[in-house]
């Protein structure tokens, strides 16, 4: 490797370089990280869902607005923070924007075993007053308990 070059003139210039290989291994080991920790991330509130025989839906293009109702009866929705207990009020709300940005959105509800039945009838109330048509249910299959 040349650190100096001679020019025409006759005269020598250090020629500059820089190393990316060290730049390149930290990138690989961020991308490792990151592939590593992505799965651990929790998709939501956990759940216990019913059992019940139903057909798999396809989201090819964007993930479905989910609600969950917890076994307290408490409301989660996969939009913001999904940790917070929200009240009516703002699942009406954040519903009804993610339906305004795409009224083609699929509403799912994903309410615990063992919720009240009035707690999963009130969350379809107020999905109703966010404009939403139709409703999924989130069960899960009987082969995977």
């Amino acid at each position: 490797m040349n650190l100096f070059v001679k020019n025409r003139k006759r005269y020598y210039r250090s020629k500059a370089e820089i190393n990316v290989v060290p730049y390149i291994d930290v990138m690989l080991v961020l991308l490792v990280i990151f592939m590593m920790t992505t799965p651990v991330l929790e998709q939501g509130v956990e759940v216990d869902l019913p059992a019940a025989n139903s057909q798999q839906l396809d989201f090819t293009n964007e993930q479905p607005v989910v609600v969950s109702v917890d076994k307290k009866g408490r409301y989660f929705i996969n939009i913001g923070d999904k940790r917070k207990n929200l009240d009516a009020n703002i699942i009406i709300a954040r519903v009804a924007a993610a339906i305004s940005l795409n009224p083609k959105i699929q509403v799912m509800v994903k309410g615990d075993k063992d919720v009240a039945y009035g707690k999963v009838v009130e969350l379809m109330s107020y999905l109703k007053q966010a404009g939403v048509e139709k409703v999924g249910f989130v069960t899960q299959s009987p082969d995977l308990k």
